[in-house]
């Protein structure tokens, strides 16, 4: 998706170093070149977002029965399809709509990932306040990006060469766990296996606000300065 700048805002560049992207490109090239006519980008917004409903189903739902919780993965493939093709199709068709798909696009994907997390909160596998701390990183790591769109003119999709691709299949990955493993104490009393797991993911993500924080702070004072000497 192109990203939009205003007339005091630097152009945009998208910085996507993820392990995957090459190869999800083409794919998605692929899925394009493909799509039928009647679907639009918007189709596909929507399609992503029943898939983010799907995953917080599946999850809330995993109390009931484990099995709910291929109705989780389900919805992770169908978010990934639809939240990775309405910017695609958009830019394969030459119909961007940059301000409007830039607003609508993050403000689904906030709203997704509250679903995912809230969906994993309500499950018994995972504590709610140990699924809110990860949300909090997670915001906290995309208000840096959208920043520093705004005054350096990068949008950086990735970090440590993953992305929200990889993201996903982690999810993917860490459901599959709950169903094998279960949600009995284990050896870590109350605070389960996979509250440590999602625990440790949240520190990071604090962290790299924090590094990338400093970092785009030490960026800015250096080309202030130099604005400021001519």
């Amino acid at each position: 998706m192109t990203l939009p700048s205003g007339p005091s805002s630097p152009p945009i560049d998208r910085i996507q170093q993820n392990v995957l992207a090459a190869s999800e490109r083409r794919l998605l090239n692929w899925l394009c070149a493909r799509m039928p006519g009647w679907v639009t980008p918007d189709i596909l917004t929507v399609l992503g977002m029943v898939g983010a409903f799907a995953i917080f189903a599946g999850y809330a739902a995993s109390s009931l029965h484990v099995h709910w919780l291929w109705l989780a993965i389900g919805g992770y493939v169908l978010q990934w399809f639809g939240d990775s093709m309405d910017g695609s199709l958009a830019r394969f068709r030459r119909i961007e709509r940059p301000s409007y798909g830039y607003f609508i696009d993050h403000s689904c994907d906030g709203l997704a990932t509250l679903l995912i997390l809230a969906g994993m909160g309500a499950s018994p596998y995972i504590r709610m306040d140990v699924a809110l701390v990860a949300l909090a990183g997670y915001l906290l790591l995309s208000i840096h990006a959208y920043l520093a769109a705004r005054v350096m003119g990068e949008f950086k999709l990735s970090y440590l060469s993953a992305g929200p691709t990889e993201l996903r299949l982690m999810l993917i990955g860490l459901t599959l766990a709950m169903m094998a493993l279960g949600y009995a104490p284990g050896l870590f009393g109350v605070i389960s296996g996979f509250d440590l797991f999602v625990g440790v993911v949240s520190v990071i993500l604090i962290l790299l606000f924090v590094i990338q924080t400093l970092v785009t702070a030490k960026r800015l004072a250096i080309s202030d300065a130099k604005d400021a000497r001519r």
